[in-house]
């Protein structure tokens, strides 16, 4: 059997070439080989969100994998034919559901049938996109592409207790839309366009509330809508978001509380990114450009403006170049934009 080698160690170096990997690996019917997976981290190897990904992407398709473990830094996928159904998926740490799920997404939506998936784990991390950006960020740009899901949530699960709870019901397409056109942002916007949201679990309610305080100030948002949430979670923890509606869709931001880190500091350290996404003129922040290359790549076509790439998105776009007759252009149009298109030939 013949399998594409890919080498986790390239770019960025960490999950991200996983997850990729394995859902292409699956829509184009190609036997993999990963290799010194996540090798640019402090602990390399598979953990156990990124093995619940392999797992759950098996399970999706009856693929037949080898090296399957903890720690693991090489598995071969091979994987077999799509099958809907109802699935269920527990990380047991607080590890990112989120990302167990963009891997399967994609997936599950070219089956010929509706699928339902429980996740368990962590929903607020801090260290990946989270559920409230899955849910106002990206799915609505998923559904204005033809994949239409819809998400149910039992309970939140923020780092370290984990123990999150939620269920996606996708329904099937047979092939996506374009990317639609995604306005650009602007350093001058109304207080209807803005939010601000402060998530708070089994710690005292001012912190959220000092958060939202400290946002409005530091971003002059005095008539933003604003909201401090009591979350249902098994452990502490506190999330604040500030979200910009850009007609077209929506930028959110996102800071999770630290212990030892002030309410105002968390605050700040959200507000700065706004300013610096705002100052861009971009249509698309910095990790929802990362989300979007892959549907785009499905859809062989798409384009917006972002602010620098990362190498994370960078190392994407050169994974699902290595399964697909795609390319994809960046070009620097601004001192502080940029503008990722998929090209033809």
């Amino acid at each position: 059997m013949s399998y594409l080698v890919i080498d986790g160690a390239q770019g960025e170096g960490g999950g991200q070439v996983l997850r990729t990997a394995l859902t292409l690996s699956i829509l184009t019917d190609q036997p993999i080989e990963l290799i010194n997976i996540r090798a640019n981290r402090n602990k390399p190897g598979l953990l156990r969100q990124h093995l619940t990904c392999v797992l759950a992407a098996q399970q999706i398709c009856n693929a037949k994998i080898e090296g399957a473990a903890l720690g693991s830094a090489r598995i071969r996928f091979t994987p077999g034919k799509i099958k809907a159904g109802n699935y269920r998926f527990a990380i047991g740490t607080a590890g990112s559901t989120v990302l167990v799920c963009q891997t399967i997404l994609p997936v599950l939506a070219m089956a010929s049938e509706q699928s339902h998936v429980i996740f368990e784990g962590g929903t607020h991390n801090g260290m990946s996109p989270s559920l409230c950006f899955l849910t106002r960020s990206y799915l609505p740009i998923l559904k204005k592409m033809g994949i239409d899901c819809q998400i149910e949530t039992e309970k939140l699960g923020f780092y370290p207790a984990g123990g999150g709870k939620w269920t996606l019901t996708i329904h099937p397409t047979k092939a996506l839309n374009a990317l639609p056109e995604l306005s650009a942002s602007s350093s001058q916007i109304t207080a209807e366009q803005c939010a601000i949201t402060a998530l708070v679990s089994k710690l005292p309610e001012h912190i959220g509330e000092r958060e939202v305080t400290k946002a409005k100030k530091e971003l002059n948002w005095f008539g933003a809508k604003t909201t401090v949430v009591s979350a249902v979670t098994p452990g502490p923890g506190n999330s604040l978001q500030l979200m910009i509606d850009q007609g077209s869709h929506t930028s959110l931001f996102e800071q999770q509380g630290e212990y030892g880190v002030s309410a105002e500091r968390v605050a700040k350290r959200c507000a700065a990114e706004v300013k610096q996404f705002l100052k861009s003129e971009a249509a698309v922040e910095e990790y929802l450009a990362d989300q979007l290359l892959l549907p785009m790549a499905l859809a062989y076509s798409g384009q917006f403006t972002t602010t620098k790439p990362s190498v994370h998105t960078l190392t994407n776009i050169d994974v699902i170049q290595l399964f697909m007759d795609v390319k994809f252009a960046v070009t620097q149009r601004t001192e502080t934009q940029w503008d990722i298109s998929v090209v033809g030939d």
